[in-house]
């Protein structure tokens, strides 16, 4: 079961680095390359919940009220991330606020994750 959950912490962390990632190049200038952003955060939702459910499996010891936060902040960050690239899509509305919105939760998701250290 190990090898299962570091797989998908991997997977975890390349959904963190795709939303990173598409938030800089939309920043930078790539226009409606929303994709990677919207993807990284569907990938974090499904991993990040395969990783508490399989860590709950293996008795490891799993702060809830962390996760809760953690789950709160990444539906905010998929939200922002499905609105922008269906705003993008049709071209109706302000998605440059969405966009920002969403790579900012991911960072304060980060520091929760580094930052947030208790283990009960």
């Amino acid at each position: 079961m190990t090898v299962v959950i570091h797989i998908l912490l991997v997977l975890h962390l390349l959904g963190m680095a795709a939303i990173l990632a598409g938030w800089t190049a939309y920043r930078m200038g790539a226009g409606k390359a929303l994709a990677p952003l919207v993807w990284g955060a569907r990938a974090q939702i499904v991993t990040g919940l395969l990783l508490v459910g399989l860590n709950e499996a293996d008795d490891q010891a799993v702060n809830h009220a962390k996760i809760g936060v953690k789950l709160l902040v990444a539906l905010g960050v998929v939200a922002c991330a499905e609105i922008a690239n269906a705003r993008g899509r049709r071209e109706k509305g302000e998605v440059r606020t969405l966009v920002d919105a969403a790579g900012a939760l991911t960072v304060v998701n980060v520091c929760i994750a580094v930052l947030w250290t208790s283990a009960s």
